[in-house]
């Protein structure tokens, strides 16, 4: 005994449907990428500018050495 086939229209609008999320789904996937993008894009473009390297030099003294014995 078969299953009986639901109608071909309600196969067509199942198959449409999910072409139609699939396709959603992608624009949702590249208006994320863009907004992260721009988001990335303003904060590289607010940071301070920058500056001069800041050098310290220090002079280690040595240790003087003992003897004992």
């Amino acid at each position: 005994m078969t299953t009986p086939r639901p109608p071909i229209r309600s196969r067509r609008r199942r198959r449409r449907a999910r072409g139609v999320v699939r396709w959603l789904v992608r624009v949702a996937i590249v208006v994320v990428a863009f907004a992260l993008g721009i988001a990335v894009g303003q904060a590289l473009e607010d940071r301070p500018p920058s500056r001069d390297p800041v050098t310290n030099i220090t002079t280690i003294q040595p240790w003087t050495q003992t003897r004992t014995s």
